[in-house]
């Protein structure tokens, strides 16, 4: 079976989680979680 990857709605639940998780970090002044985070939505989107 061919890896489809991710569907719509994987995908906006995965945002969602991650977007929830940066704002929190934010929040709570925990800067170097939110550059991982944004790092890692890099690494999922394939952007460099």
């Amino acid at each position: 079976m061919v890896n489809m990857g991710m569907t719509d709605k994987q995908f906006n639940g995965f945002v969602r989680f991650l977007l929830d998780a940066l704002k929190d970090a934010m929040e709570t002044q925990r800067v170097n979680a939110v550059v991982e985070g944004i790092q890692l939505l890099k690494e999922k989107l394939g952007i460099s």
